[in-house]
């Protein structure tokens, strides 16, 4: 699959915040996963079963949603970026709104690498 490609039907899961599925479908086996230097809770993960863990570990500490989205995906070479929001409550840390950039580079029909920047 081409960049392209990937990020046409990342863009359809992402819509149903369907995440673990694309991590499924498109992530590399090491695959890297970077944050923010400052990211107060989470930190970076590398390979497909850290990263999972890494995305699940976050998920179990939502207690409420109050609301998302994920904007179409803006294709350059073998990149492709989204931008997210999220309304949210986290287990010890209250109420969080969130606005970010997602960054994702694609190698051989799989996504390598995903960096946020919040």
């Amino acid at each position: 699959m081409t960049t392209q490609q990937i990020a046409v039907r990342f863009n359809e899961l992402a819509q149903q915040e369907k995440w673990f599925d694309i991590q499924d479908e498109f992530f590399a086996d090491n695959v890297i996963s970077i944050e923010p230097p400052h990211a107060p809770h989470l930190k970076n993960a590398e390979g497909k079963g850290p990263v999972r863990q890494k995305g699940e570990a976050w998920v179990s500490k939502i207690t409420a949603l109050h609301g998302t989205y994920t904007t179409a995906p803006v294709v350059a070479g073998n990149h492709f970026s989204i931008g997210r929001g999220m309304d949210i409550e986290v287990e010890d840390i209250g109420r969080v709104k969130m606005d970010e950039v997602i960054v994702y580079e694609v190698k051989d029909g799989k996504i390598i690498s995903e960096q946020f920047f919040y």
